[in-house]
């Protein structure tokens, strides 16, 4: 007898390339059976002219913090994921010192929920309180481990402090962590060497754990910062994720960057990279502050702001924001502050005001409530890059994102992509410019992922394996969300079952919740 059989859909499994009109038979949290079943279940559902798949996989998010304080997943569970990896690009919940610190790496991080917690088993523990909707896996974040034992410092660190760095990062994987991923382009991370992440990387030996490498350089010299991850993961022995691989710099870096990996590849070193479906990056315009600046604290912001020899000195940190040379293409989003400024660049905004940009900016971030109330992206892609990256079999598409809702506590939040990054992918991929097949599209969404990270029984639907499923009308399954109008749920998908419990029917979500921490 099975709990739910899933009836006449378009079975593609994440493992063949041919899919196949089908049932799907499940017991519990797994898939009993696949082929044409005459009993009957507690719940059938009719998947007649529906593509049925395992739950996609997003191997890069932000989701950290803000499944804590809304568990639902409401942006990701409408586009049929049923799995994030959090904890990258350095940032992340755990290993945390100073709560005043530890929140300038905590996507989303909101007095809503206070930091309580230290330790990866604190905050795994805290998680799995919650219910979340969908299932966690996460990497240690290197920008939490750094300014637990350094702050803000952007100094080579001293062979203590390594050896605290260490030992946090060991702690962490033990209690369930991963792998270890950096942001080292970051100021929280910028004074990091090729040397500290070596030793650090170490420690993801025994267990073949993952380096995914947010890299130092992603505009000028951006193909210098593969080939330090590469380096990186080459002397340390370990497996390697580029994290959103194409540059901020054009088709020429790009191209290069993607050869880079390419060759390591042929070489022998296990590579590879994912990306990210915006056509833009996006980040707080605090950004641009160098690390002595973050290290006074948000107190004495104001007051550094205001004074004019801070900031020529603020001027000569190459920032995520500075580093391009170009502040046509920093888009400052809307906000409360500046209602006048919104969804404008950086360099108009300056040139209506008299100003240096750097100057405009610093004058922004002083009429701010919070310093993290200002967002803005940065105009850097094209979609014959996507294309050229997604078309390649090492790749990956991810969210580079949060999860969202647009309603409940964090219906004001933004964060690109959250609603609209695998939906786009499909639409783009498979229904536009159609480079790849609807098989080949779900493994990148499923089974790919899953062997990146060394998941046992998901990311494919076979017997035995566990009931994550993602069903949608293949014509219809596509974003809604825009540039300037980003929280719309996607459209198109029908039913989700988490660990083969329904999280959505019929479109609608269910209200169950189950999704698990998942603990190495």
């Amino acid at each position: 007898m099975f709990d739910i059989i899933v009836r006449n859909g378009l079975l593609v499994d994440g493992v063949s390339d041919d899919p196949v009109n089908t049932d799907i038979g499940i017991v519990g949290d797994r898939v009993g059976e696949v082929g044409h079943i005459e009993t009957d279940a507690r719940l059938e559902i009719d998947a007649s002219g529906l593509v049925v798949a395992p739950g996609f996989i997003d191997i890069h998010s932000h989701s950290d913090y803000t499944l804590l304080i809304d568990p639902r997943a409401v942006s990701a569970i409408h586009q049929g994921v049923t799995l994030e990896v959090v904890g990258n690009c350095g940032h992340g919940c755990f290993p945390l010192g100073d709560p005043v610190v530890a929140k300038k790496a905590i996507y989303g991080y909101s007095d809503t929920l206070p930091i309580s917690w230290s330790s990866a088993d604190e905050y795994f523990t805290l998680l799995e309180s919650v219910n979340p909707a969908l299932n966690i896996v996460s990497l240690v974040p290197h920008g939490q481990l750094r300014m637990a034992v350094a702050g803000f410092s952007d100094l080579p660190l001293t062979n203590a402090q390594l050896r605290l760095m260490k030992n946090a990062l060991s702690r962490s994987l033990e209690e369930g962590a991963w792998g270890l991923s950096t942001g080292l382009e970051y100021a929280t991370e910028s004074g990091a060497s090729e040397n500290e992440i070596v030793a650090l990387c170490a420690a993801l030996r025994p267990r073949d754990d993952l380096y995914a490498c947010h890299t130092r350089f992603r505009d000028q010299g951006a193909p210098e910062g593969v080939d330090e991850a590469i380096r990186t993961a080459r002397t340390a022995g370990v497996r390697l994720q580029v994290s959103h691989l194409v540059p901020r710099s054009g088709d020429t870096d790009t191209a290069e960057c993607i050869s880079s990996v390419e060759k390591a590849h042929s070489a022998g070193l296990d590579v590879a990279f994912d990306m990210h479906t915006r056509l833009f990056g996006f980040t707080y315009l605090y950004s641009v502050l160098p690390p002595w600046v973050h290290a006074e604290g948000e107190g004495r912001l104001t007051e550094l702001l205001r004074d004019d020899s801070a900031r020529e000195r603020m001027k000569e940190f190459r920032s995520i924001l500075s580093a391009g040379g170009d502040w046509n293409r920093v888009v400052l989003l809307d906000s409360r502050e500046y209602t006048e400024y919104g969804r404008r660049s950086i360099a108009s905004i300056a040139s209506e005001r008299r100003q240096d940009p750097l100057d405009c900016v610093y004058d922004l971030l002083l009429g701010a409530q919070t310093p993290s109330s200002l967002m803005v992206l940065i105009d850097c892609h094209s979609e014959n890059q996507q294309e050229f990256a997604f078309s390649h079999p090492l790749s990956m598409p991810a969210s580079d994102a949060t999860t969202l809702a647009t309603e409940g506590p964090l219906r004001s939040n933004i964060f690109h992509g959250a609603y609209t990054w695998a939906a786009y992918f499909y639409r783009f991929a498979v229904k536009q410019r159609r480079f790849l097949s609807l098989a080949q599209a779900v493994k990148r969404l499923t089974s790919v992922p899953a062997e990146r990270l060394g998941l046992i029984g998901r990311g494919s639907l076979v017997p035995g394996n566990y009931a994550d499923l993602a069903i949608f009308d293949p014509e219809d399954f596509a974003e809604r969300g825009t540039r300037f109008e980003p929280n719309q749920t996607a459209r198109g998908m029908v039913h989700v079952l988490v660990n083969g419990v329904p999280v959505m029917l019929d479109g609608t979500l269910t209200g169950s919740r189950s999704g698990r921490v998942l603990r190495k």
